[in-house]
């Protein structure tokens, strides 16, 4: 009778016991110890790499993930976003690119498994670090220190997280991939300006982290007081010579920086391959067992996340898979066959402790060899910045070039080099839809961007909504806006009744200055002068003449935001906007009108009536043959249709200046193609050898930092499809087109001294010496074409090799008849195939082939 009258099991709870009782038979015991993180009693070498979820699309994610697969990749680390998950104080979003149960299942099906960094601050060169903005409005806050006030909301939304994570049975100890969480973010770097309330929030932080009971071990990076359980990891360019604070926990890098982020108004980063695996075996040589790239793929800063300011709207990060999903090579195959031939020393690596041992200057050799000699792995390194060494070990003798790392599983053959690449390496250009197709495996592209004509609407100058706040002096913008727009409105006016000692006839200096990052004056409603901040320093002081007429004259200042701040101590009080001095100055004297009273307007008109919506009609939509162009604070407006196949896509906005753009009502990002790169700085091409730094290898200095944005194919429909701009400069949007993506060339170059190919060594089948392999990118494509083929001394880069003095007549025959007509090929690099041009020389094979 008691079982009758029972209440029945509601759904939610019945959800969570069938999903722990599912999954208890495959639920794993995760640990760790000195050497490893340890799954079911087993050290596991571990190779990750970070993966933002809503820096691409749910349409996006099965494939990145079996591209890190592909690549060797173990485990896909990302941070968890609080400030699009509650974008308001108990009202939790998690759908779409935010659906972050989706994404850790979609990981989960490729049989990898999750580091979930949970924070929940995550810098990022996200938007306020993560935060929500109404964060800053709780009465009696603090962010980041021992503050009951931030420590409340900080824990409902960790815990939040942990209860959906376990609701849908996604914890190890539930069966679910993820293995590991991570609490903060790289406090250890700001920690000691937050004295010592700041060490007691950390504390409590790993405490009440602990206290969840998820059953996986949690990180604290670059905290090197990171207390016990917490395992204290290392973010850097290179992580070999850290040490975790204890002798019971593994060395762990939780962030190998792949290359580095991008800021309108710099040059591009890049990070040479041959640099990024010497720094991951150097790791693994010196004790490591689990390291993540960040990137492995950045993707795109949709809608407003940048933080910065000024970080780009690209995420591409240089790293292996880039910012439109095609992987990026050589770097993802180099690094591929790097993680190969560290699962081949996995055995020795977590069942020995490491032995170092000199091998001259700047050379070291590293032993992993259990008792009984069962198992021997060894690392051979060459930390010279410029010269190669021939060293001897274990009898034998080794060339190592220099800052390289070559890579022993049996302590006797080097299976892999860092410096010398294997891999293909691919060329990709954007490809116009007004351009020829000629020799590409899309031959129905659109021939031209088909648009319906362009429909405008003015945004106007200054005060237009009721809700305007008037008040007397200069207000800071994010408290004003909340970060609810971009845009803030300041508003006053003057009444000039003679010779006012601040003007020079009807001529006047105006200085304004402002916190930045952007700022658009404007003198009875026309531009009068503008500025902008950079990443360096957001700080803005215009001087511009400025003309007045007698009596009543309006300014309007239009501050805009380009991401808010996301690092430092105290970062969540970098202000922005305008707040002064504002001078109007002459021969004879200043009127200051920083204290009067001023008229605040949050936001656009634009805004407001959705006009980036194109669902929602709006009267204030133009159509008409001509529209203006090159003025400031203008909506347009058209339509076109999708490309035709599946590459991925882009705009070039090439011709506009500053602004935000839509695609069927979903935000693509800020655009800002007229914020050029310095003319100094950048290099031709990058010598790989010596410490890499974010400032090092740089390119497009001089020119815009970002022209071209991606349009991921889910923000596509069939047919007809709508694009709206708000430009804020002015530009002409006649001058936009769409691009595809596309891969132009494969290519190889590999010399006598390379080891064989990997894959050689892990099926153990005869070795035949070192060989180029050429695959095609895409499922159906086959090798149509050997551009060129020289085997001796040749030169140059893929897509402008040279013959060099040395060169085999036979080559472009020999890979001709290997590869044409067949999506991969491998060509031993040997005279037994191509003859000998040139004896006693060490000769390599170049190919670049093309794919159809």
């Amino acid at each position: 009778m008691a079982a009758a009258t029972a209440a029945p099991l509601r759904p939610r709870l019945l959800l969570l016991l069938l999903s722990a009782l599912v999954g208890a038979s495959r639920a794993a015991n995760v640990t760790y110890d000195h050497r490893a993180v340890v799954i079911d009693g087993v050290r596991r070498v571990l190779v990750s790499g970070s993966i933002h979820y809503p820096r691409s699309t749910p349409d996006m994610w099965p494939g990145l993930i079996q591209k890190a697969k592909d690549g060797g990749l173990d485990v896909i680390e990302t941070y968890v976003f609080w400030d699009i998950h509650e974008p308001v104080r108990g009202q939790y979003d998690f759908e779409g690119r935010k659906d972050l149960v989706r994404f850790v299942k979609a990981v989960a099906d490729a049989g990898l498994y999750v580091h979930l960094r949970i924070g929940p601050y995550v810098c990022a060169e996200w938007n306020y670090g993560g935060f929500p903005v109404w964060l800053h409005f709780v009465e009696g806050i603090k962010f980041r220190t021992d503050n009951a006030a931030f420590k409340a909301e900080m824990q409902r939304f960790t815990e939040k997280v942990v209860d959906t994570m376990k609701g849908a049975g996604l914890y190890a100890s539930q069966g679910g991939p993820i293995i590991l969480s991570q609490i903060e973010n790289e406090y250890g770097n700001v920690d000691s300006a937050y004295g010592a309330a700041g060490k007691a929030y950390m504390r409590w932080a790993a405490g009440m982290a602990v206290s969840l009971d998820t059953g996986v071990p949690w990180v604290m990076c670059q905290q090197s007081d990171a207390p016990d359980p917490l395992i204290n990891t290392c973010n850097g360019f290179y992580c070999d010579q850290f040490t975790p604070n204890s002798n019971g926990k593994p060395k762990m890098w939780t962030e190998n920086w792949s290359g580095w982020f991008l800021s309108f108004g710099g040059a591009v980063p890049y990070r040479p391959a041959e640099d990024l695996a010497f720094a991951v075996a150097r790791f693994y040589q010196r004790g490591g067992t689990f390291q993540n790239y960040y990137m492995y793929h950045g993707g795109t800063n949709f809608g407003r996340s940048t933080g910065g300011p000024f970080i780009a709207t690209s995420y591409d990060y240089d790293a292996p898979i880039d910012e439109y999903g095609m992987v990026r090579q050589p770097k993802w195959g180099h690094l591929r066959d790097v993680h190969k031939a560290i699962k081949l020393c996995e055995p020795a690596l977590v069942a020995a402790e490491p032995s170092y041992s000199s091998l001259g200057q700047n050379a070291e050799a590293t032993v992993y060899q259990t008792a009984g000699n069962s198992v021997c792995a060894a690392f051979l390194a060459n930390m010279d910045a410029q010269s190669d060494k021939t060293v001897k070990f274990n009898g034998n003798m080794y060339k190592l070039p220099a800052w390289s790392v070559s890579i022993l599983p049996d302590c006797k053959n080097v299976v892999l080099n860092t410096a010398q690449i294997n891999t293909q390496v691919t060329t990709s250009e954007m490809r116009s839809l007004g351009s020829s197709t000629q020799g590409t495996d899309d031959s129905s592209i659109t021939p031209e961007l088909a648009t319906a004509g362009w429909s405008y609407a003015i945004e106007p100058v200054g005060i237009t909504k009721e809700n305007a706040l008037t008040k007397p002096g200069l207000m800071e913008q994010i408290n004003t806006t909340a970060d609810a727009s971009d845009f803030l409105w300041y508003s006053t006016s003057i009444i000039v009744k003679g010779d006012e000692p601040y003007l020079n006839g009807s001529q006047s200096n105006l200085l304004v200055s402002s916190l930045g990052h952007v700022l658009q004056v404007y003198i009875n409603g026309k531009l009068a002068g503008n500025a902008k901040g950079s990443a360096s320093s957001s700080l803005i002081s215009l001087q511009t003449p400025v003309t007045l007429v007698p009596g009543k004259n309006k300014i309007d200042l239009l501050s805009t935001t380009v991401g808010l701040s996301n690092y430092g101590a105290f970062f969540d009080l970098v202000g922005a906007g305008i707040t002064g001095p504002v001078k109007l100055s002459g021969l004879n004297g200043a009127l200051d009108l920083s204290s009067t009273g001023w008229t605040y307007q949050v936001g656009l008109r634009g805004e407001d009536l959705h006009l980036y919506n194109p669902s929602e009609a709006s009267p204030e939509w133009v159509s008409d043959n001509s529209y203006p162009i090159n003025q400031p604070l203008i909506w347009y407006k058209t339509k076109f249709m999708a490309p035709a196949g599946d590459h991925p896509v882009a705009i070039d906005f090439t011709g506009m200046g500053k602004g935000e753009a839509w695609v069927n009502g979903q935000s693509i990002g800020r655009y800002w193609p007229t914020n050029l790169a310095p003319q100094s700085g950048c290099v031709n091409s990058c010598n790989y050898r010596g410490a890499y730094s974010s400032n090092k290898c740089l390119n497009k200095c001089g020119q815009p930092s970002q022209t071209l944005y991606h349009v991921p194919r889910s923000f596509l429909q069939p047919g007809s499809n709508d694009l709206v701009l708000f430009e804020q400069f002015g530009g002409d949007p006649s001058m936009i087109s769409f691009t595809t993506r596309q891969t132009t060339s494969i290519c190889a170059h590999v010399s006598e001294m390379h080891p064989a190919q990997i894959d050689s060594w892990i099926s153990q089948s005869q070795r035949p010496g070192p060989a180029i392999r050429l695959e095609c990118p895409r499922e159906g494509q086959v090798i149509s074409n050997i551009k060129f083929a020289s085997f001796g001394t040749p030169s140059g880069t893929c897509g402008n090799y040279n013959h060099g003095e040395c060169s085999s007549s036979q080559a472009l025959a020999v890979v001709q008849e290997a590869c044409v007509g067949v999506r991969n090929c491998t060509v031993p690099v040997s005279s037994t195939n191509f003859g000998d041009p040139c004896s006693g020389v060490t000769k390599s094979l170049v190919v670049e082939a093309a794919c159809s």
